[in-house]
């Protein structure tokens, strides 16, 4: 059984930032349980573009408001606390942080706590082993 408190995961390398977010990586492939778990903070007023061409993501918002675009659809989506979505399909989507965003995020295949998003806004798929 693991226990792990948030406070635990600040300023650790569990903690990965990028531009205009932050993810605390509750639980990485390393743990071995087939899924990652992160708290994810966004900026207010960030645009971020991503493509999870290597993952499936469900997020479950917890603070903040915010719009969920779905790239290849063109539909929009108003994010708010109690409402989650799920990348399911690989889809291209954009989220817009209108506030202080924060999120519960799972992964599937599970992160190893290194990956960032690169131009295209892809995860890389890597191993425990770095690969």
């Amino acid at each position: 059984m693991i226990v792990r408190s948030l406070n635990e995961i600040i300023g650790t390398e569990r903690e990965v930032k990028g531009p205009t977010w932050t993810s605390r990586r509750l639980v990485l492939a390393k743990e071995e349980v087939g899924f990652s778990l992160n708290d994810t903070v966004v900026q207010e007023g960030a645009e971020i573009k991503m493509w999870y061409a290597n993952h499936v993501e469900a997020v479950y918002v917890i603070e903040g408001q915010g719009e969920l675009v779905n790239e290849e659809t063109g539909e929009k989506h108003r994010l708010g606390p109690g409402v989650m979505y799920l990348v399911d399909a690989h889809q291209r989507h954009t989220l817009r942080a209108h506030t202080r965003f924060r999120a519960v995020c799972v992964f599937n295949p599970p992160l190893t706590g290194r990956e960032v998003h690169d131009e295209n806004g892809v995860f890389p798929l890597l191993s425990e082993e770095g690969q």
